[in-house]
Protein backbone atom coordinates (compact mmCIF):
# COMPACT_ATOMS: atom_id res chain seq x y z
CA UNK A 1 0.00 0.00 0.00
CA UNK A 2 1.13 3.70 -0.76
CA UNK A 3 -0.11 6.95 -0.09
CA UNK A 4 -2.25 6.67 -3.21
CA UNK A 5 -4.15 4.20 -1.55
CA UNK A 6 -5.08 6.06 1.51
CA UNK A 7 -9.05 7.39 1.82
CA UNK A 8 -10.57 9.92 1.83
CA UNK A 9 -8.61 10.03 -1.26
CA UNK A 10 -9.40 13.86 -1.89
CA UNK A 11 -7.31 15.15 0.98
CA UNK A 12 -4.48 12.47 0.79
CA UNK A 13 -4.26 12.86 -2.50
CA UNK A 14 -3.72 17.04 -2.29
CA UNK A 15 -1.06 15.63 0.74
CA UNK A 16 1.30 13.70 -1.78
CA UNK A 17 1.13 16.61 -4.19
CA UNK A 18 2.62 18.75 -1.14
CA UNK A 19 5.20 16.47 -0.39
CA UNK A 20 6.23 16.33 -4.05
CA UNK A 21 7.30 19.75 -3.36
CA UNK A 22 10.14 21.38 -1.73
CA UNK A 23 8.95 24.05 1.38
CA UNK A 24 12.35 24.38 3.82
CA UNK A 25 11.76 27.29 6.14
CA UNK A 26 12.16 30.82 4.48
CA UNK A 27 12.48 28.91 1.06
CA UNK A 28 8.63 28.23 0.53
CA UNK A 29 8.84 29.87 -3.25
CA UNK A 30 8.00 26.39 -4.58
CA UNK A 31 4.79 25.68 -2.33
CA UNK A 32 3.48 29.09 -2.66
CA UNK A 33 3.76 28.46 -6.83
CA UNK A 34 1.99 25.00 -6.40
CA UNK A 35 -0.83 26.59 -3.89
CA UNK A 36 -1.06 29.99 -6.85
CA UNK A 37 -1.40 26.94 -9.80
CA UNK A 38 -3.96 25.56 -7.85
CA UNK A 39 -5.95 28.26 -7.36
CA UNK A 40 -6.04 28.64 -10.91
CA UNK A 41 -6.81 25.26 -12.01
CA UNK A 42 -9.83 24.72 -9.68
CA UNK A 43 -10.98 29.14 -10.37
CA UNK A 44 -10.46 30.16 -6.78
CA UNK A 45 -9.80 33.38 -5.98
CA UNK A 46 -6.18 33.75 -4.55
CA UNK A 47 -3.84 36.88 -3.48
CA UNK A 48 -0.10 37.55 -1.60
CA UNK A 49 0.51 39.81 0.10
CA UNK A 50 4.16 42.01 0.40
CA UNK A 51 5.87 38.68 2.72
CA UNK A 52 4.49 36.04 0.77
CA UNK A 53 1.52 34.38 2.53
CA UNK A 54 -1.26 33.38 0.20
CA UNK A 55 -4.78 33.69 1.05
CA UNK A 56 -7.46 31.96 -1.06
CA UNK A 57 -11.39 32.47 -1.30
CA UNK A 58 -14.77 30.24 -2.22
CA UNK A 59 -17.80 31.76 -2.17
CA UNK A 60 -20.91 30.11 0.18
CA UNK A 61 -22.91 27.28 -1.30
CA UNK A 62 -25.72 28.87 -2.63
CA UNK A 63 -28.53 29.55 0.43
CA UNK A 64 -25.63 29.99 2.86
CA UNK A 65 -23.99 33.45 1.89
CA UNK A 66 -25.35 35.23 5.10
CA UNK A 67 -23.39 33.05 7.43
CA UNK A 68 -20.39 34.15 9.18
CA UNK A 69 -16.85 33.74 7.24
CA UNK A 70 -14.56 31.20 8.16
CA UNK A 71 -11.06 31.17 8.08
CA UNK A 72 -9.04 28.02 7.57
CA UNK A 73 -5.16 28.49 8.63
CA UNK A 74 -2.04 26.44 8.22
CA UNK A 75 1.50 27.27 7.38
CA UNK A 76 3.53 26.31 4.33
CA UNK A 77 6.65 25.56 5.34
CA UNK A 78 8.38 22.35 7.09
CA UNK A 79 11.44 22.01 9.20
CA UNK A 80 14.49 20.42 7.20
CA UNK A 81 15.67 17.54 9.51
CA UNK A 82 17.22 14.64 8.49
CA UNK A 83 19.49 11.10 9.30
CA UNK A 84 23.30 11.61 9.34
CA UNK A 85 25.12 11.26 7.01
CA UNK A 86 23.39 13.74 5.33
CA UNK A 87 21.84 12.63 2.02
CA UNK A 88 18.45 14.52 1.03
CA UNK A 89 18.33 17.99 -0.57
CA UNK A 90 15.11 20.33 0.87
CA UNK A 91 15.46 22.46 -1.79
CA UNK A 92 15.57 20.40 -4.96
CA UNK A 93 14.13 16.83 -3.43
CA UNK A 94 10.74 15.73 -2.94
CA UNK A 95 9.76 13.72 0.46
CA UNK A 96 9.55 10.49 -0.08
CA UNK A 97 6.92 8.32 2.22
CA UNK A 98 6.19 5.39 3.34
CA UNK A 99 2.52 3.72 4.58
CA UNK A 100 3.49 1.29 7.98
CA UNK A 101 0.67 -0.38 9.12
CA UNK A 102 -1.87 2.65 10.84
CA UNK A 103 1.13 5.18 9.96
CA UNK A 104 3.03 7.15 7.70
CA UNK A 105 6.60 8.23 7.52
CA UNK A 106 9.00 9.24 5.50
CA UNK A 107 10.67 6.03 3.12
CA UNK A 108 13.01 4.40 5.77
CA UNK A 109 12.68 7.40 8.41
CA UNK A 110 15.02 9.35 6.91
CA UNK A 111 13.63 12.55 6.73
CA UNK A 112 11.63 14.61 8.70
CA UNK A 113 7.56 13.97 7.12
CA UNK A 114 6.27 17.45 6.56
CA UNK A 115 2.72 16.65 7.90
CA UNK A 116 3.42 19.36 9.97
CA UNK A 117 1.94 21.55 8.35
CA UNK A 118 1.27 19.56 4.82
CA UNK A 119 -1.56 18.31 6.39
CA UNK A 120 -3.39 21.24 7.36
CA UNK A 121 -2.57 22.87 3.35
CA UNK A 122 -4.12 19.62 2.27
CA UNK A 123 -7.01 20.11 4.39
CA UNK A 124 -8.04 23.54 3.89
CA UNK A 125 -7.31 22.86 0.00
CA UNK A 126 -9.69 20.06 -0.01
CA UNK A 127 -12.53 22.08 1.89
CA UNK A 128 -11.99 25.17 -0.75
CA UNK A 129 -12.64 22.54 -3.92
CA UNK A 130 -15.21 19.88 -2.06
CA UNK A 131 -18.76 19.79 -3.20
CA UNK A 132 -19.93 17.44 -1.40
CA UNK A 133 -20.83 19.33 2.21
CA UNK A 134 -22.91 22.94 2.49
CA UNK A 135 -20.68 25.93 3.88
CA UNK A 136 -20.64 29.58 4.33
CA UNK A 137 -17.95 31.57 2.81
CA UNK A 138 -14.32 30.07 3.22
CA UNK A 139 -10.99 31.76 3.51
CA UNK A 140 -7.93 29.67 3.60
CA UNK A 141 -4.55 31.63 4.83
CA UNK A 142 -1.24 29.64 4.42
CA UNK A 143 1.31 32.04 6.28
CA UNK A 144 5.53 32.01 5.17
CA UNK A 145 8.13 30.56 8.09
CA UNK A 146 6.49 29.51 10.82
CA UNK A 147 9.01 27.13 11.67
CA UNK A 148 12.11 29.53 12.18
CA UNK A 149 10.17 33.02 13.00
CA UNK A 150 6.93 33.05 12.35
CA UNK A 151 7.48 35.82 9.74
CA UNK A 152 4.86 35.57 7.88
CA UNK A 153 1.97 35.49 11.22
CA UNK A 154 3.76 38.95 12.25
CA UNK A 155 3.96 40.58 8.54
CA UNK A 156 0.40 39.62 7.53
CA UNK A 157 -1.22 42.10 4.61
CA UNK A 158 -3.97 43.81 5.54
CA UNK A 159 -7.30 42.25 4.64
CA UNK A 160 -5.60 39.07 3.79
CA UNK A 161 -8.65 37.52 5.27
CA UNK A 162 -11.75 39.00 6.63
CA UNK A 163 -13.12 36.87 8.68
CA UNK A 164 -13.64 36.01 12.48
CA UNK A 165 -13.63 32.84 12.73
CA UNK A 166 -9.91 31.06 12.35
CA UNK A 167 -9.41 27.58 12.48
CA UNK A 168 -5.53 26.62 13.02
CA UNK A 169 -4.93 22.77 11.32
CA UNK A 170 -1.89 23.01 12.76
CA UNK A 171 -1.78 20.93 16.41
CA UNK A 172 -1.32 17.30 16.37
CA UNK A 173 -3.09 15.09 19.07
CA UNK A 174 -6.64 13.77 17.48
CA UNK A 175 -9.59 14.08 20.43
CA UNK A 176 -7.79 17.18 21.81
CA UNK A 177 -8.78 21.19 20.88
CA UNK A 178 -6.46 23.66 21.12
CA UNK A 179 -7.60 27.41 22.96
CA UNK A 180 -4.09 28.47 23.71
CA UNK A 181 -0.49 28.56 23.23
CA UNK A 182 2.55 29.35 24.52
CA UNK A 183 4.41 32.69 23.72
CA UNK A 184 8.45 32.20 22.99
CA UNK A 185 11.93 34.03 22.65
CA UNK A 186 14.62 33.58 21.10
CA UNK A 187 18.57 34.25 23.20
CA UNK A 188 21.57 34.07 20.53
CA UNK A 189 24.94 34.24 22.79
CA UNK A 190 27.72 34.88 20.84
CA UNK A 191 31.33 34.05 22.21
CA UNK A 192 34.28 35.25 19.75
CA UNK A 193 37.51 33.60 20.28
CA UNK A 194 40.84 34.32 19.58
CA UNK A 195 43.02 31.54 17.67
CA UNK A 196 45.61 29.52 19.30
CA UNK A 197 48.51 27.55 18.06
CA UNK A 198 48.27 23.67 18.58
CA UNK A 199 49.67 22.43 22.02
CA UNK A 200 52.46 20.25 21.43
CA UNK A 201 52.25 16.57 21.49
CA UNK A 202 47.85 16.57 21.84
CA UNK A 203 46.52 14.18 19.42
CA UNK A 204 43.34 14.62 18.39
CA UNK A 205 39.75 13.19 18.43
CA UNK A 206 35.82 13.98 17.21
CA UNK A 207 33.64 13.37 19.78
CA UNK A 208 29.77 12.71 18.55
CA UNK A 209 26.68 12.53 20.05
CA UNK A 210 23.87 10.92 17.61
CA UNK A 211 20.70 9.67 16.84
CA UNK A 212 19.17 10.78 19.90
CA UNK A 213 15.39 11.12 19.39
CA UNK A 214 15.28 15.28 19.62
CA UNK A 215 11.64 16.48 18.71
CA UNK A 216 9.78 19.38 19.09
CA UNK A 217 11.15 21.98 21.71
CA UNK A 218 7.45 22.47 22.92
CA UNK A 219 5.15 19.67 22.91
CA UNK A 220 8.20 17.17 23.31
CA UNK A 221 9.90 18.98 26.04
CA UNK A 222 8.55 17.13 28.82
CA UNK A 223 9.27 14.48 28.12
CA UNK A 224 12.68 14.16 29.38
CA UNK A 225 14.74 13.34 25.93
CA UNK A 226 18.42 14.36 26.18
CA UNK A 227 19.95 17.44 24.74
CA UNK A 228 23.21 16.41 22.66
CA UNK A 229 24.53 19.75 23.14
CA UNK A 230 24.24 19.44 26.63
CA UNK A 231 25.41 16.34 26.92
CA UNK A 232 28.40 17.14 24.91
CA UNK A 233 29.50 19.41 27.38
CA UNK A 234 28.76 17.33 29.91
CA UNK A 235 31.39 15.32 28.67
CA UNK A 236 33.85 17.73 27.71
CA UNK A 237 33.54 19.13 31.44
CA UNK A 238 34.35 15.79 32.33
CA UNK A 239 37.54 15.89 30.24
CA UNK A 240 38.22 19.25 31.75
CA UNK A 241 38.35 17.39 35.10
CA UNK A 242 40.30 14.75 34.41
CA UNK A 243 43.15 16.15 32.02
CA UNK A 244 43.23 19.68 33.15
CA UNK A 245 42.80 21.28 29.88
CA UNK A 246 41.59 20.17 26.52
CA UNK A 247 42.26 21.84 23.24
CA UNK A 248 38.90 22.27 21.69
CA UNK A 249 38.95 23.09 17.86
CA UNK A 250 35.29 22.51 16.56
CA UNK A 251 32.35 22.13 18.00
CA UNK A 252 28.49 21.70 16.84
CA UNK A 253 25.16 20.90 17.69
CA UNK A 254 21.94 20.64 16.80
CA UNK A 255 19.16 20.41 13.57
CA UNK A 256 16.93 23.76 14.82
CA UNK A 257 15.91 26.62 16.77
CA UNK A 258 12.72 25.24 17.64
CA UNK A 259 14.04 21.09 18.05
CA UNK A 260 15.50 19.40 20.84
CA UNK A 261 19.20 18.82 19.77
CA UNK A 262 19.50 14.56 18.58
CA UNK A 263 23.29 15.43 17.41
CA UNK A 264 26.18 17.33 18.49
CA UNK A 265 29.87 16.78 18.19
CA UNK A 266 33.17 18.16 19.04
CA UNK A 267 36.77 17.58 17.61
CA UNK A 268 39.29 18.04 21.13
CA UNK A 269 43.20 17.18 21.36
CA UNK A 270 44.28 16.08 24.64
CA UNK A 271 47.60 14.47 25.71
CA UNK A 272 48.54 11.70 23.46
CA UNK A 273 49.57 9.68 26.31
CA UNK A 274 46.14 10.10 27.79
CA UNK A 275 43.85 8.67 24.64
CA UNK A 276 43.11 4.97 25.99
CA UNK A 277 41.76 7.08 29.16
CA UNK A 278 39.50 8.82 26.89
CA UNK A 279 38.23 6.36 24.90
CA UNK A 280 37.48 4.65 28.44
CA UNK A 281 36.04 7.72 29.83
CA UNK A 282 33.45 7.76 26.98
CA UNK A 283 32.77 4.29 27.38
CA UNK A 284 31.67 4.96 30.55
CA UNK A 285 30.24 8.15 29.83
CA UNK A 286 27.90 6.32 27.28
CA UNK A 287 27.27 3.82 29.73
CA UNK A 288 25.74 5.82 32.25
CA UNK A 289 23.05 8.06 29.45
CA UNK A 290 21.97 4.98 28.41
CA UNK A 291 20.93 3.75 32.02
CA UNK A 292 20.02 7.57 32.48
CA UNK A 293 17.63 7.55 29.57
CA UNK A 294 16.58 3.93 29.61
CA UNK A 295 13.06 3.57 28.59
CA UNK A 296 13.31 7.12 26.61
CA UNK A 297 15.99 7.46 24.47
CA UNK A 298 17.17 3.87 22.80
CA UNK A 299 18.90 3.84 19.59
CA UNK A 300 21.86 6.88 20.30
CA UNK A 301 24.96 6.71 19.23
CA UNK A 302 28.26 7.69 21.56
CA UNK A 303 31.24 7.20 19.64
CA UNK A 304 34.91 8.54 19.59
CA UNK A 305 36.81 8.77 16.44
CA UNK A 306 40.90 9.93 15.57
CA UNK A 307 40.85 13.40 14.05
CA UNK A 308 43.39 15.42 11.78
CA UNK A 309 45.58 17.74 13.80
CA UNK A 310 43.42 21.40 12.74
CA UNK A 311 45.63 24.39 11.96
CA UNK A 312 44.11 25.72 15.05
CA UNK A 313 42.44 25.58 18.35
CA UNK A 314 39.74 27.87 20.14
CA UNK A 315 42.07 30.10 23.03
CA UNK A 316 42.04 27.94 26.18
CA UNK A 317 40.07 30.89 28.33
CA UNK A 318 37.42 30.89 25.74
CA UNK A 319 36.90 27.65 24.96
CA UNK A 320 36.14 26.55 28.75
CA UNK A 321 34.10 29.60 28.87
CA UNK A 322 31.86 27.76 26.36
CA UNK A 323 31.92 24.75 27.98
CA UNK A 324 30.80 25.67 30.82
CA UNK A 325 28.38 28.17 29.79
CA UNK A 326 26.54 25.09 28.09
CA UNK A 327 26.75 22.57 30.58
CA UNK A 328 25.45 24.93 33.43
CA UNK A 329 22.43 26.61 31.08
CA UNK A 330 18.90 25.90 32.32
CA UNK A 331 17.21 23.37 30.13
CA UNK A 332 13.68 21.89 30.03
CA UNK A 333 11.18 22.37 31.96
CA UNK A 334 10.94 25.23 34.09
CA UNK A 335 7.55 25.41 35.66
CA UNK A 336 4.13 23.64 35.07
CA UNK A 337 1.14 25.37 34.51
CA UNK A 338 -1.37 26.58 37.63
CA UNK A 339 -4.47 26.28 35.66
CA UNK A 340 -4.25 23.43 33.09
CA UNK A 341 -3.36 20.27 34.95
CA UNK A 342 -0.19 18.33 33.22
CA UNK A 343 0.84 21.05 31.20
CA UNK A 344 3.75 22.49 30.44
CA UNK A 345 3.69 26.77 31.86
CA UNK A 346 7.68 27.69 31.33
CA UNK A 347 10.35 26.10 29.39
CA UNK A 348 13.95 26.84 27.52
CA UNK A 349 15.69 24.59 24.90
CA UNK A 350 19.52 25.11 24.66
CA UNK A 351 18.56 24.42 20.88
CA UNK A 352 22.22 25.28 18.54
CA UNK A 353 25.68 25.19 18.81
CA UNK A 354 27.34 26.90 15.50
CA UNK A 355 30.67 27.47 14.94
CA UNK A 356 31.75 30.60 12.61
CA UNK A 357 35.37 29.94 11.59
CA UNK A 358 35.04 33.06 9.01
CA UNK A 359 34.09 35.64 11.97
CA UNK A 360 36.15 33.54 14.95
CA UNK A 361 32.84 32.59 16.79
CA UNK A 362 30.57 30.30 18.74
CA UNK A 363 26.85 30.52 18.21
CA UNK A 364 24.66 29.27 20.85
CA UNK A 365 20.93 29.95 19.91
CA UNK A 366 18.20 28.93 22.66
CA UNK A 367 14.71 29.37 22.83
CA UNK A 368 12.02 30.06 26.06
CA UNK A 369 8.04 29.60 26.01
CA UNK A 370 5.45 30.23 28.54
CA UNK A 371 1.80 30.62 28.68
CA UNK A 372 2.96 33.52 31.00
CA UNK A 373 4.16 36.81 29.32
CA UNK A 374 5.60 37.86 32.28
CA UNK A 375 8.10 34.13 32.87
CA UNK A 376 8.48 34.07 29.13
CA UNK A 377 10.76 37.34 30.05
CA UNK A 378 11.90 36.52 33.00
CA UNK A 379 12.89 33.04 31.77
CA UNK A 380 14.59 34.66 28.95
CA UNK A 381 16.74 37.41 31.26
CA UNK A 382 18.10 34.44 33.11
CA UNK A 383 19.23 33.09 30.23
CA UNK A 384 20.53 36.23 29.07
CA UNK A 385 22.49 36.90 32.46
CA UNK A 386 24.04 33.26 32.15
CA UNK A 387 25.62 34.06 28.93
CA UNK A 388 26.55 37.18 29.88
CA UNK A 389 28.32 36.32 33.05
CA UNK A 390 30.04 33.66 30.34
CA UNK A 391 31.52 36.52 28.49
CA UNK A 392 29.27 36.23 25.49
CA UNK A 393 27.38 39.12 23.58
CA UNK A 394 23.38 38.10 24.20
CA UNK A 395 21.04 39.26 21.56
CA UNK A 396 16.96 38.66 21.74
CA UNK A 397 14.78 39.08 19.40
CA UNK A 398 10.93 40.51 20.08
CA UNK A 399 9.60 37.24 20.37
CA UNK A 400 5.86 36.25 19.72
CA UNK A 401 2.98 36.63 21.96
CA UNK A 402 1.40 33.48 23.77
CA UNK A 403 -2.28 33.26 23.01
CA UNK A 404 -4.82 33.35 25.98
CA UNK A 405 -7.53 30.18 26.25
CA UNK A 406 -11.31 31.82 26.03
CA UNK A 407 -13.47 28.79 27.17
CA UNK A 408 -16.47 30.63 25.92
CA UNK A 409 -15.47 30.68 22.27
CA UNK A 410 -18.39 30.10 20.08
CA UNK A 411 -16.09 28.37 17.54
CA UNK A 412 -15.22 25.89 20.60
CA UNK A 413 -18.77 25.16 21.33
CA UNK A 414 -19.48 24.11 17.62
CA UNK A 415 -16.05 22.35 17.22
CA UNK A 416 -17.07 19.97 20.65
CA UNK A 417 -20.70 19.47 19.91
CA UNK A 418 -19.19 18.37 16.33
CA UNK A 419 -16.79 15.97 17.68
CA UNK A 420 -19.16 14.52 19.85
CA UNK A 421 -21.86 14.03 17.35
CA UNK A 422 -19.15 12.36 14.74
CA UNK A 423 -17.07 9.99 17.30
CA UNK A 424 -19.85 10.01 20.72
CA UNK A 425 -17.16 11.36 23.02
CA UNK A 426 -16.05 14.90 24.48
CA UNK A 427 -12.56 16.26 23.16
CA UNK A 428 -10.02 17.52 25.56
CA UNK A 429 -9.99 21.36 25.46
CA UNK A 430 -7.05 22.40 26.42
CA UNK A 431 -3.95 25.10 25.79
CA UNK A 432 -0.91 23.98 23.88
CA UNK A 433 2.99 24.37 24.71
CA UNK A 434 4.37 24.61 21.26
CA UNK A 435 3.78 28.05 19.94
CA UNK A 436 1.01 28.74 17.46
CA UNK A 437 0.37 31.45 15.02
CA UNK A 438 -2.94 32.28 16.54
CA UNK A 439 -1.50 34.91 19.23
CA UNK A 440 -0.34 36.81 16.21
CA UNK A 441 -3.18 37.17 14.61
CA UNK A 442 -4.96 38.40 17.60
CA UNK A 443 -2.57 41.80 17.75
CA UNK A 444 -4.38 42.91 14.85
CA UNK A 445 -7.42 41.00 14.90
CA UNK A 446 -8.82 41.06 18.32
CA UNK A 447 -12.53 39.91 18.00
CA UNK A 448 -10.78 36.54 16.13
CA UNK A 449 -12.63 33.30 17.81
CA UNK A 450 -9.78 30.60 17.15
CA UNK A 451 -9.30 26.82 17.98
CA UNK A 452 -6.89 24.59 16.60
CA UNK A 453 -6.88 21.23 15.50
CA UNK A 454 -5.34 18.31 13.70
CA UNK A 455 -4.58 14.84 13.42
CA UNK A 456 -2.56 13.02 15.67
CA UNK A 457 1.23 13.51 14.55
CA UNK A 458 4.41 12.09 16.57
CA UNK A 459 8.13 12.61 16.79
CA UNK A 460 8.08 16.10 14.97
CA UNK A 461 10.51 17.41 13.75
CA UNK A 462 12.66 14.88 13.24
CA UNK A 463 13.22 12.05 10.89
CA UNK A 464 10.76 9.78 12.59
CA UNK A 465 7.84 11.66 12.05
CA UNK A 466 5.04 9.66 11.88
CA UNK A 467 1.07 10.65 10.98
CA UNK A 468 -1.50 8.14 11.90
CA UNK A 469 -3.65 7.16 9.45
CA UNK A 470 -7.00 6.76 10.96
CA UNK A 471 -6.45 9.76 12.78
CA UNK A 472 -6.58 12.17 9.26
CA UNK A 473 -9.96 10.46 8.26
CA UNK A 474 -10.88 11.59 11.75
CA UNK A 475 -9.58 15.72 11.17
CA UNK A 476 -10.85 15.51 7.77
CA UNK A 477 -14.69 14.41 8.65
CA UNK A 478 -14.43 17.03 12.10
CA UNK A 479 -13.22 20.18 9.80
CA UNK A 480 -16.02 19.19 7.34
CA UNK A 481 -18.89 18.97 10.16
CA UNK A 482 -17.55 22.08 11.81
CA UNK A 483 -17.80 23.85 8.82
CA UNK A 484 -21.31 22.35 8.26
CA UNK A 485 -23.07 23.27 11.70
CA UNK A 486 -21.24 26.71 11.18
CA UNK A 487 -23.39 27.15 7.97
CA UNK A 488 -26.80 25.81 9.86
CA UNK A 489 -27.07 29.25 11.14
Amino acid sequence: MTIKDLKPELIWGIFDEITQVPRPSKKEGKIREYLLDFAKKHGIEAKTDAIGNVAMRVPATPGKEHVPTVVMQSHMDMVPNQTKPETHNFETDPIKTEVDGEWLHSAGYKTTLGADNGIGMAASLAALVDKSFAHGPLEALFTIDEETGLTGAKNLGKDMITGETLLNLDSEDDGQIFLGCAGGIDTISTFTYTREAVPAGYQFFKVSMLQFKGGHSGADIHLGRANTNKLLARFLNDCYKAYGNIALADINGGELRNVIPGNAYAVIGIPADKKEDLRTRLNHFAATIEEEYKGIEGNQVIKLESAETPEYVIDNDTAKRIVLAIHSCPNAVIAMSKSIEGMVSTSTNLALIRMNRDKNEVVITTSQRSEEESRKFDIGSQIVAHFTLAGAKVEQGDGYPGWTPNMDSKILKVAVKAYEDLFGVTPICTSLHAGLECGNFLVDNPKLDMISFGPTLRDVHTPKESMHIPAVEKFWKHLVKILEMVAEK
